[in-house]
């Protein structure tokens, strides 16, 4: 059945706004950080096969009113171009889901190959039926006729294998952002139907426009924090990726405000303006990434800032004078691009490990030390998180050194202090600081706690049944372990298993200020101290001792830091506040330890000072705990004496 088509069916104006939103969305691309990913590039094609279409339905109307001549081969050659343009959208659109599903291959190819004959086939048939006259038709009087609708048909078969894909594979995609799909594509059918209805043609190339612009929006878009100018750390290993890729260097620097670096926080809008105004006015192509609140991080492009460092000097200077108005603390790192680093993607992590380091208020350049530093601080990472998946109460990695403690009292050695190493098999021995700040912040310190724990006992259980005279070993717990709910259990499981009496176990922690840690504390603390473990308060005197609290808690030992035994020994005012504090705790029927006692002036006024313990290089380094049989006595020789 013919059908005839008039001009007065199609109005440019639609198409004209087709170009414009599609050069808008370059613009915008342009102006801001967008992911470059294969489907990203996808997404790109589909933009430029609808700017095309646009164009071309365009010059195509303009073409067949213009014609004076009666030959209208290149009418025919346009429209052709026009539906192979649209029909080109379709496929893409079609490998572009499939490639945002992440199908497998074995799903992929038959639904792209499917795609690709329903392509030919509609382009050919367009073709084939056109050049025979029985599809297509300008006839002698100008009047353009349709036969059977070829565009309809492929069009159709498109729209059968997208929602094939959508439905099929629905749940491998976020819920809202497969209704965000969805409603572009009801709107497009809409509007097709609208418009049909009328006999219009105008808003053909808007319809296959509706998507792309709910990809652009849902999937690709990152925007930028306005008020910092901003963009999040996926961008940031987008473009450290897609340089590495193609060999070209970085300048990199980062900044921490640590004092902004928690959750909830946020730079003052006085701060923000800072770093908006450094962002933008020192290295030419520079991007500001938010790696946290805290944490600010600028890369650009080596080849485009030459005179790298002598920006970065400026910048520092400047930032400087910033400082002495705002005075928050800092710490920032700049250098150069580690193709190690890069080709790894880890800068988050790489520039952590450098951050741990650094002493507040520095600057620091990058070194080849700090990527050696780096690889350490990796393998331990990945020796802890295997560690932490094994949960072997056993793991030989694991090694438990002592210390052992002078009892004023007795005169002997019957208690000790469990200190923790772990002995890797491409590094070596590891001690605490390397790895324990580590293990709290990724979550592994809990069962860290347990194979010290559990290995303690042992060595206790050996001890006894050796006849050793054991008072207890302390055993150091991080008060994040403390909030979680099986703490008491894990531990009490743990000793009681062991077959050793509970008192033989004691708990060291340190002070908290929080108000709510200090509550889970207490109820943590007189729970296990019902099984008659007992509990020691490390660290007293380097930081901040609420003295209220601390009479609130049922500690049994107080231990002194070493730097209160420094203070002491420096001048009498500070031996006697010392000796105050350690009186009054005395009274109160608390036992004083002190650490870091290094010789016999150390011991006489520590004993003066009224010492209960001493512990310190004056009676032994941190030995293996197979070794503490060399410090304890036998009860049998006890009795002897």
């Amino acid at each position: 059945m013919e059908h005839y088509i008039y001009f007065n069916d199609y109005y440019p104006t639609g198409d004209i706004m087709v170009i414009a939103i599609c050069v808008i969305i370059f613009i915008l691309i342009g102006f801001s950080y967008v992911r470059k990913s294969k489907s990203f590039l996808y997404f790109l094609f589909i933009n430029v096969t609808v700017l095309l279409a646009a164009f071309v339905n365009i010059i195509y109307h303009v073409k067949y009113i213009t014609n004076i001549t009666g030959d209208y081969t290149t009418v025919y050659i346009l429209r052709i171009l026009y539906h192979a343009l649209l029909f080109s959208t379709l496929l893409l659109y079609v490998v572009y889901i499939t490639e945002v599903l992440r199908l497998e291959i074995s799903k992929k190819y038959p639904v792209v190959t499917m795609s690709i004959i329903v392509f030919i086939i509609a382009v050919v048939s367009d073709i084939v039926k056109t050049m025979s006259g029985k599809g297509y038709v300008i006839t002698s009087q100008g009047l353009m006729t349709s036969g059977r609708d070829i565009f309809l048909y492929g069009y159709l078969g498109f729209v059968v294998i997208i929602l094939f894909l959508m439905i099929v594979y629905r749940k491998r995609l976020y819920k809202r952002v497969m209704s965000g799909f969805y409603g572009t594509m009801i709107v497009s059918f809409v509007m097709l139907a609208i418009q049909n209805h009328y006999n219009q043609t105008s808003y053909t190339v808007g319809t296959f426009l509706f998507p792309a612009i709910a990809m652009l929006y849902i999937i690709h878009s990152n925007p930028y924090d306005i008020s910092m100018g901003a963009i999040d750390v996926r961008a940031m290993e987008d473009m450290i990726r897609f340089n590495y890729e193609r060999k070209r260097e970085l300048i990199i620097m980062s900044l921490l405000l640590e004092e902004f670096n928690g959750e909830g926080k946020t730079f003052p809008t006085e701060i923000q303006g800072i770093i908006r105004k450094f962002s933008g006015d020192y290295f030419k192509g520079a991007v500001l990434f938010q790696i946290n609140n805290g944490n600010m991080m600028l890369l650009a492009k080596k080849k485009s800032n030459p005179d790298y460092e002598n920006k970065i000097n400026k910048l520092l200077n400047a930032f400087m004078v910033e400082y002495e108005k705002y005075r928050f603390d800092y710490k920032i790192i700049f250098g150069e691009s580690v193709d190690e680093v890069s080709r790894r993607n880890e800068y988050v992590n790489f520039l952590d490990s450098i951050y741990r380091n650094m002493q507040i208020n520095s600057v620091h350049m990058i070194d080849y030390d700090d990527v050696v530093s780096f690889n350490k601080y990796e393998e331990i990472l990945e020796e802890l998180e295997d560690i932490y998946r094994a949960k072997n109460l056993r793991d030989p990695r694991v090694l438990v050194y002592c210390q052992p403690v002078f009892n004023i009292k007795t005169g002997k050695y019957d208690t000790a202090e469990a200190l923790m190493r772990l002995k890797l098999s491409n590094i070596g021995m590891v001690f605490p600081d390397q790895f324990i700040p580590l293990a709290e912040e990724k979550g592994y310190i809990h069962v860290l706690t347990e194979i010290i724990l559990q290995k303690t006992c042992d060595e206790i259980k050996y001890l006894i049944q050796e006849n050793y005279d054991v008072r207890r070993i302390s055993v150091n717990v991080s008060v994040m372990e403390l909030k979680d709910d099986h703490f008491c259990d894990d531990i009490s499981g743990i000793i009681r298993n062991s077959g050793i009496p509970d008192e033989k176990i004691a708990i060291e922690i340190t002070e908290t200020q929080t108000e709510s840690d200090f509550l889970v504390i207490k109820s943590r603390i007189n729970e296990l101290k019902d099984h008659g473990i007992k509990f020691y308060l490390d660290d007293f005197g380097t930081g901040y001792s609420n003295m209220e609290r601390i009479m609130e808690l049922p500690f049994d030992i107080i231990k002194f830091d070493r730097s209160l035994v420094l203070a002491s020994g420096s001048d009498n005012r500070s031996e006697k506040m010392v000796g105050s504090l350690a009186n009054m705790f005395k009274d109160l029927d608390y036992s004083v330890l002190y650490e870091g006692v290094e010789n016999e002036n150390d011991e006489e006024m520590c004993i003066n000072m009224a010492a209960s313990y001493l512990q310190g290089y004056k009676y032994s380094k941190p030995i293996p705990i197979i070794d503490l049989k060399n410090f304890f006595s036998k009860l049998d020789e006890k009795i002897q004496n």
